[in-house]
C-alpha cells in the first residue's frame, strides 16, 4: 500500500444520515491532516445541508462523486445493507473505505467486502468508535493485565427506546435487507465489546422477538452466551424501554475482580474492585462523563488511527477482519434465533 505524505488526507463522505455529523466534526478536529472535499446523498436536502455545513464539493450518486472528486479513502454512512456494493465499487477505484457499523447485514456479504479490498490493494476500517471510550480503554487495560483472573460471567445490557416514528423516517429502517434489528444495528457496538474484551465465543443461543413495532425486523433479543475460556453470559438488549433510553451497560465478573461500566451508553463506571490494588484504580472508579447522545465521543480518536495507517506511522485498529469478528457472532445470533438451535462458532464461511 502506497502511504499518503506530504498532503493532507482527502476524504469522501457518501450517506448524509444522522451519523455523517460525528464524521465531520471527526475530520475537523484532524483539519491539519484530513479534510472533507467531497459529499454525496441521494437526498437532495441532505446533500444541500451537507454541502453548506463543510463546503464540499456535493453529488447525487457514488459513481458521480468517484468518476469527478479526488479523493483517497471514501467513508460508508449509508444503510447498512448497501455497504458490501458501495465498498466494493469503491475498492475497484483504488481508493480506501472507512465504513460504519455493521460493515453488512449478511455474512457472506462482509467476506466479499475483505476479498475486494484484499484485491485492490486497499485499507478496509471498520468503525468501532466505542473501543476508544474511556471506561472501556480500562477495562481493556485491567482484562490484558489479568486482573480479573478467570473470568467467569460477562452480561451486556442495551435497553433503549426506539419509537414507531423512528422507523417510519426511513424506508430502509426495520428491514432485513437494509437495516437488521435490535441486534444488528443498534446493539452491534456492544456485541463487538464481547469478543474484543473476553474473547473468542464458542457458541451462542438466542431468542428474538418483534413485540411492539411494525418493523420486519426485531425489536428485542437475549442470548445465553459461552466463551472458549469457559466463561458463561448473557445479551440482553431491547428498542421498547419507556419511556426514553436507560441503559447500555457491561458486567464482567472474575476470579479477582468485578467491573461495571453502565449509564446509557458504557459511559460510567459504577464497579471497579479488584483484589490488587493498583495505582489509578480510584481515579478509574469514579470515571464518568456525558456521552452526548447514543454514539459517544469516539469518532476522533479513530480518525487519529485512520490517519495514521495511511501516513503509514500504524496498523488499523479495526480493520475488515477485524469487523468481521462481530458480524459473525451477529450472524449467528440470527442464525440461532431462527433456527431454534445452539450455534457454534466460528461459521462455516
Amino acid at each position: 500500500m502506497k502511504h499518503i505524505s506530504g498532503r493532507r488526507i482527502r476524504f469522501g463522505l457518501v450517506g448524509c444520515g444522522r451519523i455523517c455529523a460525528n464524521h465531520i466534526n471527526a475530520i475537523k478536529t484532524h483539519s491539519a491532516d484530513a479534510e472533507l472535499v467531497a459529499v454525496c446523498d441521494i437526498d437532495p436536502v441532505a446533500l444541500a445541508k451537507a454541502t453548506a455545513s463543510t463546503g464540499a464539493v456535493g453529488f447525487a450518486s457514488l459513481t458521480e462523486m468517484l468518476g469527478r472528486s479526488e479523493t483517497d479513502c471514501i467513508i460508508v454512512c449509508t444503510p447498512s445493507g448497501l455497504h458490501p456494493v458501495q465498498a466494493i465499487q469503491i475498492a475497484g477505484t483504488g481508493r480506501h473505505v472507512m465504513t460504519e457499523k455493521p460493515m453488512a447485514t449478511r455474512w457472506r456479504d462482509g467476506l466479499e467486502m475483505v476479498a475486494a479490498c484484499d484485491r485492490a490493494g486497499v485499507r478496509l476500517f471498520v468503525i468501532k468508535q466505542n473501543r476508544f471510550n474511556p471506561t472501556l480503554q480500562l477495562v481493556r487495560k485491567a482484562v490484558d493485565g489479568g486482573r480479573f483472573g478467570r473470568i467467569y460471567s460477562v452480561s451486556v445490557n442495551v435497553f433503549w427506546t426506539r419509537p414507531q416514528a423512528y422507523y417510519d423516517s426511513a424506508k430502509w429502517r426495520g428491514t432485513w435487507e437494509f437495516d437488521g434489528g435490535a441486534f444488528m444495528n443498534q446493539a452491534s457496538h456492544y456485541i463487538d465489546l464481547l469478543d474484543w474484551l473476553v474473547g473468542p465465543l464458542e457458541s451462542v443461543s438466542a431468542y428474538s422477538a418483534t413485540l411492539a413495532r411494525n418493523i420486519e425486523v426485531e425489536d428485542t433479543g437475549v442470548a445465553a452466551l459461552k466463551w472458549r475460556n469457559g466463561a458463561l453470559g448473557t445479551l440482553n438488549v431491547t428498542m421498547l424501554t419507556y419511556p426514553q433510553n436507560l441503559e447500555g451497560s457491561l458486567t464482567i465478573l472474575g476470579e479477582t475482580g468485578t467491573v461495571r461500566v453502565g449509564g446509557v451508553a458504557v459511559n460510567e463506571m459504577q464497579a471497579w474492585e479488584f483484589a490488587d490494588t493498583q495505582p489509578g484504580d480510584e481515579e478509574a472508579r469514579n470515571t464518568a462523563y456525558d456521552a452526548g447522545g447514543v454514539y459517544g465521543h469516539g469518532h476522533p480518536i479513530y480518525y487519529e488511527n485512520v490517519i495514521g495507517t495511511l501516513r503509514g506511522n500504524a496498523e488499523p485498529v479495526t480493520d475488515g477482519r477485524e469487523g468481521l469478528r462481530s458480524l459473525e457472532l451477529i450472524t449467528a445470533l440470527y442464525k440461532s434465533a431462527r433456527d431454534g438451535t445452539r450455534v457454534a462458532l466460528p461459521l462455516d464461511n
